[in-house]
């Protein structure tokens, strides 16, 4: 034992760089990992409880106001109803804040889908105005318990109650209404009902939601929301997050792996001679593996100890979302488990990777084999041999052989390892550029509009245009109308809206197909050829009320919102499909390249007098700022596995070029000359991994990118490369630094004296 810790504490004494390095990747690999599940578990946790807590119902069904729904509770699978409660569509404004509000009349607190306070109290009948307000639209309104709410048209005010959580989906500016709890008086003239399903196993949701649209008939439904519809919003940007740090952090630890199983294959082939010494006197081959294996658990497992220390200590005071998710990850029963388990995984798989290349080192004989002094690349090849008739720089052409013509196996393995972590930097950069993308060109990414107005209904349609145009920075104001159509099937609601006009059309953005301009043609979104699993070119068929809507889908468009189940056509159209859908209710603005939205909403809604709701339009982008803090450390915790995959490179071909040394002397090479054969060798070796990772990373970050696209109902046709300058400044930067520090190594190799130069190659 005491032999075997000489042998460690020798060799961390001349590769101290290398362990360094080694521990603070594998920090920050495993702390990636832990940050990864606590979004994870930030993503799913919040909702959940929440819906646990509330006995929430797994199908909220909107109806017309006469809809006879007592024949849900007798339907199989169902547990129990809550409702049926009539509501009302209406504004509200507080504090100069304004919200687009579902005012849901019930007389006492339900118990399913049971409102959860959180400041305030419930509903009383000694306040007949007063109401509860969902959280998220609270906040939007800037209202707390003992505010005031002001209706349009109306000479009474709401008084704030309090604030409540839901596990329905939550409000969204321009796209979904927030709920306000309110008693059934507060709500005299009800445009329709709602009425929730808790279920009794929630995997029968579809089959759910379709009995009950057949016993209400399609006609009396308007809109359908089910559970998973609601997780996924609440979940939103965070388990994204979360997806990309455990997937950078996996490929961080691969990469680590293979770059400690390279360390260890070179310094095996740099100590043949000392392990046949230690063979020789007694060591047995399980000894010398575990020599190796125990100096570099010791190593991952001190990186993973401080990054789990660091996390668990620290990890709540970062500030943002990542903060928020380490504390209440901390809270939740399975955080001890995953504190302890991800880093002992990470360091298991160092583990078995170091007991690979270790048992290399086992297998060495104990009388060490001679090793020929001359050059290991035997005979120089032919095309070596014409570069050096044409007198290109010895060193040149001799760097060139070395890094890729001796032992050409193990040269590739070099690349390879050392173009993974500059892979996975080329698709970080893609991420990063990506998200730029949405800010900076975000009518390419499914936003061609910044401005969504809904007028009041009094306000006729040429009066609202006049409005809005007015405004010197809105370039066009598209009339629209949205309405939820029911599915073929009936297991679901999509959104069907009506755009622009054939003289003035929408500027969609297209992924595939084409735009539409005839008669019944449309574009959808990949969320609902999904759901629907149709493509391009098909006909689908939807019901809105009593009314069936049959258009050709012609084109595929990127849809942020709505998880892309999204069928888009021209305000004609859906006019002459059906005309009692009346006018355009809503106006999507297109602004004046360098317009700022929030000035431009200001202006209307000031012009509007109360008349406009006015929003700015919601970039997804906007939750993932994180994501960029995420890419920065991401790409340090890459660069540095790159180093020690780098330092592996510069030794291994160091130690090759001592039993070149005498041969490439005897030719009359100059110490400079042979120093820059080795920094040729090393640079060409760096520069042919640098193009390898930035050729295959590019595409591998758009079929990740695209594929997250799909899988969130946007759709693919969103990843952007990074720019052309920064994937060559990688490249050059790379190089740069490999050659800066084989420099010294080499150097020094070069100029010894002729007697270690023989020890170093008997």
């Amino acid at each position: 034992m005491r032999a075997t810790l000489r042998w460690a504490h020798s060799d961390l004494r001349t590769h101290r760089g290398e362990a360094l390095f080694l521990v603070l990747a594998t920090a920050g690999v495993v702390a990636s990992l832990l940050l990864a599940a606590a979004l994870f578990g930030y993503a799913t946790n919040p909702w959940q409880r929440v819906f646990t807590q509330a006995r929430g119902a797994h199908v909220w069904i909107h109806t017309g106001p006469a809809a006879a729904t007592d024949g849900l509770r007798s339907l199989d699978g169902v547990d129990s109803v809550a409702g049926p409660w009539p509501t009302a569509s209406t504004t509200v404004t507080s504090r100069g804040a304004r919200a687009s509000v579902e005012l849901r009349g019930t007389s006492e607190q339900p118990a399913v889908g049971r409102p959860l306070l959180l400041s305030g109290r419930w509903l009383d009948p000694a306040t007949p105005d007063g109401v509860v307000l969902e959280s998220r639209l609270a906040r939007t309104l800037v209202a707390e318990p003992g505010d005031t709410l002001a209706l349009p048209g109306a000479a009474h005010e709401l008084t704030v109650l309090g604030i409540a959580d839901s596990a329905e989906p939550r409000y969204s500016p321009g796209d979904r209404p927030g709920l306000v709890w309110a008693l059934p008086s507060a709500v005299p003239d009800p445009s329709g009902q709602v009425v929730g399903l808790r279920l009794a196993d929630p995997d029968d949701t579809d089959y759910a939601v379709q009995r009950a649209v057949t016993v209400l008939g399609a006609g009396a439904v308007s809109e359908v929301s089910t559970w998973q519809q609601a997780r996924a919003e609440a979940q939103g940007d965070n388990r994204l997050l979360g997806q990309v740090l455990g997937l950078f952090g996996l490929g961080a630890l691969v990469a680590a792996g293979f770059a400690v199983h390279g360390a260890i294959a070179t310094r095996i082939r740099g100590h043949l001679r000392d392990i046949s010494i230690l063979k020789a006197i007694g060591f047995t081959p399980g000894q010398v593996v575990r020599i190796f294996l125990l100096q570099h658990i010791a190593y991952a497992l001190l990186g993973a100890t401080a990054a789990a220390a660091l996390t668990q200590a620290l990890g709540s005071l970062v500030p943002g979302r990542l903060g928020d998710a380490v504390g209440v990850w901390q809270g939740l029963p399975g955080h001890t488990v995953a504190l302890f388990a991800v880093p002992a995984g990470a360091v298991l798989f160092i583990a078995a990777i170091t007991g690979l290349a270790a048992w290399r080192a086992g297998r060495v004989p104990p009388v060490p084999v001679p090793r020929p002094v001359s050059p290991s690349g035997g005979r120089l090849s032919g095309a070596a041999l014409r570069a050096l008739g044409l007198r290109l720089p010895p060193a040149l052409v001799l760097g060139w052989h070395k890094a890729f013509l001796t032992r050409r196996l193990r040269s590739l393995a070099t690349v390879a390892r050392l173009a993974l972590p500059l892979l996975l930097i080329v698709v970080a950069l893609s991420a990063w550029t990506t998200i730029d993308r949405f800010h900076s060109a975000p009518e390419r990414t499914g936003l061609p509009t910044a401005l969504t107005v809904h007028p009041d209904a009094a306000l006729a349609d040429a009066s609202t245009r006049a409005l809005l145009t007015r405004d010197p920075q809105v370039a066009a104001a598209y009339p629209g109308v949205e309405v939820a159509a029911l599915v073929p099937g009936q297991t679901a609601t999509i959104a069907l809206r009506g755009y622009g006009t054939r003289q003035d059309p929408y500027p969609y953005t297209l992924a595939e197909g084409r735009p539409a301009h005839g008669p019944d043609e449309a574009v959808a979104g990949q969320g609902l050829l999904d759901l629907l699993d149709v493509g391009v070119g098909d006909w689908v068929r939807m019901t809105v009320g009593d009314q069936p809507q049959i258009l050709h889908i012609v084109g595929r468009s990127i849809e942020p919102e709505n998880a892309g189940r999204v069928i888009s056509t021209s305000l004609d159209t859906l006019h002459e499909n059906a005309p009692e859908l009346g006018g355009p209710t809503l106006y999507q603005l297109r602004l004046t390249p360098g317009a700022d939205p929030a000035a431009v909403a200001a202006r209307l809604t000031a012009a509007g007098q109360g008349r406009l709701d006015v929003h700015t339009a919601v970039n997804p982008a906007d939750g993932l700022s994180p994501l960029r803090g995420v890419v920065v450390a991401v790409i340090a915790v890459l660069a540095l596995i790159g180093l020690i995959e780098l330092l592996t490179v510069i030794g291994g071909t160091v130690r090759e070029s001592e039993r070149d040394l005498l041969a490439l002397k005897a030719v009359g090479l100059s110490p400079r000359q042979i120093t820059a054969i080795t920094v040729t060798a090393t640079a060409c070796t760096t520069l042919t991994a640098a193009v390898v990772g930035t050729a295959l990373g590019t595409p591998l970050a758009h079929w990740l990118i695209d594929a997250q696209g799909r899988s969130s109902g946007i759709g693919a046709g969103i990843a952007q490369s990074p720019p052309l300058p920064l994937l060559l400044l990688l490249g050059t930067a790379a190089v740069l630094g490999a050659t800066a520090l084989a420099t010294l190594p080499a150097a020094r190799a070069s100029r010894r004296r002729l007697a270690d130069t023989l020890s170093a190659v008997t």
